[in-house]
């Protein structure tokens, strides 16, 4: 962090401002909305409400962030010490039935992640175990219908294509059928939509596979 001011930015794009802080002493994430570009304010809002739905049901668990203050302008969160999976890259099987143990719970408490083929969006804490950040566009309604047990199944998915890029020699028969026949709605996104995603991501938020860092807006 800034020795000045102990604070670290972290992204700053059209959708606010990304840094880790200092509270009472203690280290926290915050996402400042009011610093959205006017046009993008709305939807910056909307998303972060959701995080913080989704942090508030999740609370107590281990591997996710504490929501600490949502005022419809600044969120805070707790911050989980720990390197991204891209950089980090685990390799030892437990990272991942810990991660399997950790998206189950998830569900149990009626939360569907919904972007977890970012890799980003995994951390390997100090100590090997898995975490789960960034919950802007998860599924927080709480009922568990169909709908909600196809978007489990694919976040299930999209952590087993993880685990056969960085531990491929520990995926069983089953998991690799699952990895084999992703949802009708995923194969439509990849055949439709994915590559206009992309292209706005990249051009407009400066936002690359896996990178987990958009650009930083002056």
């Amino acid at each position: 962090m800034n020795s000045t001011d102990d604070t670290l930015l972290l992204k700053a794009d059209e959708l606010g401002r990304i840094e880790i802080t200092r509270r009472d002493g203690v280290a926290v994430i915050r996402r400042d909305v009011g610093a959205a570009r006017w046009w993008a304010r709305a939807f910056a809002r909307r998303a972060a409400a959701r995080e913080a739905r989704a942090l508030a049901r999740l609370a107590g668990l281990d591997g996710v962030p504490a929501l600490l203050r949502w005022d419809g302008r600044e969120l805070l969160r707790g911050y989980i010490a720990g390197a991204p999976m891209q950089q980090a890259q685990p390799r030892d099987r437990a990272y991942y039935r810990q991660a399997l143990r950790l998206l189950a719970a998830l569900h149990r408490r009626g939360i569907v992640h919904n972007d977890l083929a970012k890799e980003p969006n995994w951390l390997v804490r100090e100590d090997g175990r898995p975490a789960l950040v960034d919950f802007q566009i998860a599924w927080t309604r709480g009922r568990r219908g169909a709908l909600f047990r196809l978007l489990a199944r694919e976040d299930l998915r999209h952590l087993l294509k993880h685990k056969r890029t960085y531990c491929a020699d520990a995926l069983s028969a089953r998991q690799r059928a699952i990895l084999a026949t992703p949802a009708p709605h995923a194969r439509l996104w990849r055949a439709t939509f994915k590559r206009l995603y992309k292209l706005v991501a990249r051009r407009i938020f400066g936002y690359w596979d896996n990178e987990g860092q958009g650009r930083i807006r002056q």
